[in-house]
């Protein structure tokens, strides 16, 4: 933490993947106001859903350093839990997050379509009320389809999520993808501990080597590193109001 102040990155946002390790997540989030936490089950948890699971997520959504539902999603790459059960549990999770108005982050693996066919059914269900998810609803996490599968999903509003990545020398589609879409629907994330951007690449991955794949996605992009920070950070205060 104390490298990545140092670095310049002012916000920290800590997905979880299952339930039990919220409650540490949060208390590191009280310390200090620039770490946020997003609550969910990931779908390579989704055996251990059980029927307290939703209502233990909705007491921890409403906590102030909560900021979005995730990561939750479909992952058919793995075969920890059957097709039929991660889509359930995605679905009671994307109804949390438009009770309680936080945009989702989404983890997409080998199931775009299906992942699809359940947010815009999602989308289309949503609120009146729930303005902030209409327009932006959320982000997926370490995207890693296709120009035309990304373009799918800006067009519904969601961001795609840049890792490391991009920083890598046959990581030519992630590229592609990036100037297709173009910088006012891109994130920054490490995806840490994993998918470190080179020249650190073999190391453990940790927050403060974010500022490599800033480099990398602004020589992509064609501006400046300093433009690139700047507009990638305002995307994130755009969905998760920090």
């Amino acid at each position: 933490m104390e490298r990545a102040w140092q670095s310049g990155i002012q916000r920290i946002l800590i997905p979880q993947v299952h339930i039990d390790s919220v409650d540490k997540a949060i208390q590191l989030a009280e310390t200090d106001e620039r770490i946020y936490v997003a609550v969910g089950v990931h779908p390579n948890s989704a055996d251990r859903w059980a029927s307290l699971s939703m209502r233990s997520l909705h007491q921890l959504s409403t906590h102030p350093r909560v900021c979005a539902i995730g990561e939750i999603g479909l992952d058919y790459y793995r075969d920890h839990t059957s097709h039929e059960l991660q889509q359930r549990v995605l679905k009671e999770q994307l109804s949390l997050a438009a009770e309680v108005d936080k945009p989702v982050i989404l983890h997409c693996r080998n199931a775009f379509d299906d992942l699809f066919k359940i947010l815009m059914d999602w989308l289309e269900q949503l609120p009146t009320k729930a303005s902030r998810l209409r327009e932006c609803p959320g982000v997926l996490h370490s995207f890693g389809g296709d120009p035309e599968q990304a373009n799918t999903a800006v067009h519904a509003g969601f961001m795609l999520g840049i890792n490391g990545s991009i920083s890598f020398k046959k990581a030519d589609l992630i590229r592609t993808v990036a100037q297709s879409v173009g910088i006012s629907y891109l994130l920054l994330e490490t995806d840490a501990p994993f998918i470190t951007p080179t020249p650190h690449r073999g190391e453990r991955n940790e927050p403060a080597f974010i500022l490599h794949t800033n480099d990398a996605l602004a020589k992509v992009l064609e501006i400046s590193s300093e433009q690139c920070a700047k507009m990638t950070y305002n995307n994130a205060c755009k969905i998760f109001l920090w």
